[in-house]
């Protein structure tokens, strides 16, 4: 019955055990924080079952909350797309924490390094988890302080610098999202997404205004373009566990916002007209993102930045699964999503998404603790030398490119099944899907170009030398410690199982109803 409150609760409570674990041992925090997401895991899949055979196909826990606003209530829910997401979200958690084990060894503050990741998970799967518009903005909001130093006191480089621009562009793009949040509330009186969708039908013209507001804010936590500058900064000075979970689940986050609220509460009341360019115009952004991101990363040589500007493209991907979404939906209509081959791709793409680019960060993240380089000009050969890395890294190369059996091919595939079966009904959607499908291409050039430069062929440079703590020379270039090389095996093999058998998240997906 309080299987989500205590989603919630326990890392919230655990964070300060947490930081007192790390100052005797960094290792056992690291292991508590992954500990603490496999719990939430466990509690986040107990209402799998209600989600499958309730009629309404959500699981809900309402407490009490604010009673001057209306009777708010502090309200948490499950359903397939929640909790597809917030699973893979904690599974990534988990492997961030093992990964820094040996990743983040030797470092200064570990101990606030390690309670800022749980504090990390408390906002990421808030985000996922409530229909309360209040405690969304919190959630949304909490995701980027933890972010914030993570990244400025870890990462490499200007990372504080990396960490500001970070902070200006989301905060920026949060304040869109808190004026159509409150211009809801001031509509319809309503805290809930899912009370509040049905009242603003009454104002069809605010809610043009709401729909914009919200879907540009998360725009921005997704990172397309043209509000996407900040993201290869980010992601390129992260430490690699923080790269991972940034573009993983933090900017898909934008996506799954701009599915519940942009779409799920907003659309049915702007009308067909204007529901029709909005989604045209997704179609658009979502297609200079896919190219921009996929043309920068074809001439990156920083192995970070190439990764991230990857990351981009595919959030172009998924703008452009997101602008599938029926447009008569807009007008009322009513909208099942298991009818719509698309959307549910774009879910998955999701979800496919973050197990294989926070893998590719991860084994990035490798490469570069193990070599002490980041120019991939300047590798080369590492395949012999670090198998687990290199098998790793091909694995999540290869679903990013689209190749089966891996996990991001189903999920593209179904977008492109969606796409053909839209076009027949809105001729726009031609030249769209044609570029994208080109788009597809460019993936599967500058993954093949990041793996051949990296693992195979001559290494371009000698082994980088350091003197060890015998006083002795010891080379760099060897295989990554056995907690990094679990953090690989954990993702690589959810990455297969999704690519072979994708139905366990298909099935969740396809209950969710929009209208």
């Amino acid at each position: 019955m309080y299987q989500l409150l205590a989603v919630f609760a326990i890392p919230a409570i655990s964070i300060p055990f947490v930081y007192f674990t790390g100052k005797k041992s960094p290792k056992a925090a690291a292991i508590f924080v992954a500990l603490i997401a496999l719990v939430n895991i466990a509690l986040v899949a107990s209402t799998i079952s209600t989600v499958l055979n309730d009629p309404t196909h959500q699981y809900v826990e309402s407490y009490k909350w604010i009673p001057t606003l209306n009777n708010t209530n502090f309200t948490l829910f499950t359903d397939g797309i929640s909790i597809s997401i917030a699973i893979v979200s904690l599974i990534l958690i988990a492997v961030a924490a093992l990964f820094s084990v040996n990743y983040m060894a030797g470092k200064k503050h570990l101990p606030v390094y390690y309670a800022l990741l749980c504090l990390l998970s408390v906002g990421l799967v808030g985000v996922f988890l409530t229909s309360n518009l209040i405690l969304f903005y919190f959630c949304w909001e909490l995701m980027l302080i933890p972010a914030y130093f993570i990244l400025g006191e870890w990462g490499y480089r200007d990372s504080y610098k990396s960490a500001f621009k970070f902070f200006i562009f989301t905060h920026a793009g949060a304040v869109f999202v808190l004026l159509g949040i409150g211009a809801t509330y001031y509509v319809t009186g309503q805290t809930d997404m899912f009370a509040a969708q049905g009242l603003l039908v009454a104002t069809p013209e605010i809610a043009k205004w709401i729909l914009v507001a919200m879907t540009a804010g998360f725009a921005v936590k997704m990172a397309v373009v043209p509000v996407h500058m900040w993201l290869p900064d980010a992601h390129g000075e992260a430490p690699a566990p923080m790269s991972a979970l940034l573009s993983g689940v933090i900017i898909s986050a934008g996506a799954y916002a701009i599915l519940r609220l942009s779409f799920g509460m907003v659309f049915p009341a702007v009308g067909l007209t204007f529901g029709t360019d909005f989604v045209h115009a997704l179609a658009i952004f979502g297609i200079i993102s896919a190219f921009l991101g996929s043309m920068v990363a074809m001439v990156s040589t920083d192995i970070k930045r190439l990764i991230a500007y990857s990351s981009i493209a595919h959030m172009g991907y998924i703008m452009f699964g997101l602008s599938l979404f029926p447009a008569n939906a807009a007008a009322g209509a009513t909208v099942i999503l298991v009818s719509t081959s698309a959307i549910t791709g774009t879910v998955l793409h999701i979800v496919s998404h973050a197990l294989s680019k926070g893998l590719l960060f991860l084994t990035a993240g490798g490469v570069m603790h193990q070599t002490e380089k980041r120019d991939i000009r300047k590798m080369g050969g590492l395949a012999s030398k670090m198998p687990w890395t290199a098998v790793s890294s091909t694995i999540a190369a290869l679903s990013i490119a689209g190749a089966p059996p891996f996990a991001c091919f189903i999920s593209e595939f179904l977008i492109f099944v969606g796409a053909f079966q839209v076009l027949q009904g809105d001729s726009f959607y031609i030249i769209p899907t044609a570029l994208m499908l080109i788009a597809t291409v460019l993936s599967l050039a500058y993954m093949l170009r990041f793996i051949s430069n990296v693992f195979f062929g001559q290494a371009k440079e000698e082994e980088a030398t350091v003197e060890g703590a015998d006083g002795k020379e010891e080379k760099h270039g060897f295989e990554v410690p056995n907690y990094m090389k679990l953090s690989f095996v954990i993702l690589a093999v959810l990455i297969v199982l999704v690519g072979i058998y994708p139905t366990f998240f298909i099935n969740l997906i396809q209950t969710v109803r929009f209208g």
